[in-house]
């Protein structure tokens, strides 16, 4: 396959045409003053964001289902030495009122300081913040001097399920800094820190090396996201992903042993098999097991999910079921 940048030779660590063009593309997308540190997975990348928007004392208030606490294997504290504090949240998501007990840690030496909230877009159980959602949480964050930080490993999900642009969902509505994901939207490998703000930015480039994260042959994962962003494939991927997920919910809706869970908003559906019918499909379908108690499985579909692929699971689930 011609692939341009793997031809020939380019200086590293980012000072590459490929990484300039790519930075050319989020600036479009989310507007000049914008700053982007491509890494190479999604686990980097939101260590890397939240490390650079904390101080030392400060903790990360997120959801008690974010994948920063439930799926990293402790690495932001591993890794980035920081706190996370999980509060209760209905289908994933946090609201500006339930954040109000972490905000009352505000002041008191005996505790971690709140200095960052971070969300989840598409959050773990497959629903999408609106805008006006992370506007009302961004304004009770920016209220008390606190950060607003997206994990937006399917941010291009919420998008397209929403019908609005990347910056509606970011950048306009209050966050400070995105973990924009690529890999779960098409790339081999590579995500990507953007920062909105000036200041904040500045240390970014020093994390990242000192995170490991600072690509010598920067330009592969560059130039996958300009394949990704220039001509809105991003978008096409997604759309996708969430149709599938559609045609999947509805598939298993018309069987009696399987009943839906969660809002199917983007490309997750979750719902509640037998246990039975777990252990057999299992065998043949990589899916998690949500929770074993109630027999709650987590279903994703993606961007190269066929609507063949989708009937043949759905009637593998019949069988099973």
């Amino acid at each position: 396959m011609h692939w341009p940048a793997n031809e020939g030779h380019a200086a590293p660590y980012g000072n590459d045409p490929f990484t300039a063009q790519a930075q050319e593309c989020f600036r479009r997308i989310f507007g000049e003053e914008t700053h982007v540190f491509p890494v190479f997975a999604g686990t980097a990348a939101n260590v890397l964001a939240l490390r650079g928007a904390l101080k030392p004392w400060q903790a990360v208030v997120c959801s008690d289902v974010a994948h920063i606490n439930v799926d990293e294997t402790g690495a932001p504290e591993a890794m980035g030495g920081m706190k996370l504090v999980a509060l209760p949240s209905k289908n994933g998501k946090l609201t500006a009122a339930c954040l109000e007990p972490a905000f009352e840690q505000i002041g008191v030496v005996h505790h971690a300081q709140p200095g960052v909230v971070s969300i989840t877009q598409v959050t773990e159980y497959g629903t999408v913040y609106t805008p006006d959602e992370v506007r009302a949480i961004a304004d009770a964050v920016h209220g008390r001097g606190l950060l607003l930080h997206m994990d937006g490993a399917r941010i291009a999900n919420a998008a397209a399920a929403l019908g609005l642009t990347l910056r509606e969902l970011t950048r306009d509505a209050g966050v400070d800094v995105l973990t924009f994901g690529g890999t779960k939207n098409g790339l081999f490998f590579g995500d990507a820190v953007v920062v909105f703000d000036e200041c904040l930015a500045e240390g970014y480039a020093y994390l990242r090396k000192q995170t490991g994260q600072l690509c010598s042959k920067m330009r592969f994962i560059s130039a996958q996201f300009v394949e990704l962003l220039k001509d809105g494939l991003w978008l096409e991927n997604a759309r996708h992903a969430n149709a599938m997920a559609s045609v999947l919910a509805q598939g298993l809706s018309g069987i009696d042993a399987v009943s839906i869970t969660r809002p199917v908003q983007a490309n997750a559906v979750f719902a509640c098999l037998p246990a039975r019918g777990v252990a057999v499909l299992q065998r043949e379908y990589l899916f998690n097991v949500w929770d074993a108690a109630t027999g709650e499985v987590r279903l994703m579909t993606s961007f190269a999910t066929t609507e063949d692929e989708v009937a043949e699971f759905v009637q593998a689930v019949r069988a099973a079921c």
